[in-house]
């Protein structure tokens, strides 16, 4: 599957919201010179979604799904996980007030937080995985970055970094092939809940046991007025749940597939 990266990186931002609906309004807009009704009808139906996805309330019908496959940890119930595997996220690059050096993102950092608590409450060693996209190699990886912040700022080690993944699919074969050298194969998998379903499935399909631990729950079954007043917040959570629904049934379909092969 690594060798579509680039595929994909080309094709996620026009199947993605907010840019597949404004092209898909354009071509209303050119439709309607030739066929006026149809036209302004696909005009208006991408309209009207980008401003339901850009509501909390129509973002919630994407993200609650997708968060209801998975459950919060209860680490009250006895597993036999042997390690903490928590996955990057984006970086902010040459931060000012860190002398330039490049730091987690605000959604990396809630899951080096999450992990760090998991760590300190059951003594496990953390494993971070995560590299850069290919034309960015000359930059620190992604897990180079958190592994420093779980050190510096949450006081918490990290046994293994594994920094050349690229997808959710490499970063389980990449761990999994640390993991196995010291004789693991049960993991605590720390993720976004949004992202665990496909990760879960990645890392199964490495050969790894999983034991969830989803962190940053956004879905909101609470209907208020503002849920129906548009901004921006929510129209990212769209567009984050819009990619992991494509991916979840990408994975599923590759994975079968390579299972069959």
């Amino acid at each position: 599957m690594s060798n579509m990266f680039w595929l994909s990186a080309l094709l996620r931002p026009l199947l993605l919201p907010p840019l597949n609906l404004l092209l898909l309004m354009v071509a209303g807009f050119v439709l309607a010179r030739w066929h006026p009704r149809s036209g302004r009808l696909v005009a208006g139906t991408a309209f009207v979604l980008l401003v339901l996805i850009s509501t909390p309330f129509g973002a919630n019908l994407l993200v609650q799904p997708l968060e209801n496959m998975v459950t919060p940890l209860a680490l009250s119930e006895p597993n036999q996980a042997q390690a903490i595997v928590v996955l990057a996220a984006g970086k902010l690059k040459k931060a000012p007030e860190y002398g330039g050096t490049d730091i987690p993102d605000y959604i990396a950092l809630a899951r080096l937080r999450y992990a760090a608590r998991l760590q300190h409450q059951t003594g496990l060693p953390i494993l971070v995985s995560g590299g850069n996209i290919p034309f960015a190699q000359q930059q620190d990886a992604l897990a180079l970055a958190m592994s420093r912040a779980l050190r510096e700022d949450f006081v918490t080690p990290v046994r293994w970094v594994e920094s050349k993944s690229k997808t959710t699919e490499q970063n389980a074969l990449f761990s999994a092939d640390i993991l196995r050298e010291e004789k693991i194969d049960h993991i605590l998998l720390v993720t976004d809940a949004m992202h665990m379903a496909r990760a879960n499935l990645a890392f199964t399909h490495a050969g790894l046991r999983v034991t969830e631990a989803p962190t940053m729950f956004f879905g909101n079954n609470v209907i208020e007025p503002q849920s129906f007043i548009p901004d921006a917040e929510s129209l990212r959570r769209s567009a984050y749940a819009s990619y992991e629904w494509m991916g979840l049934l990408w994975y599923r379909y590759w994975l079968t597939r390579s299972a069959l092969t």
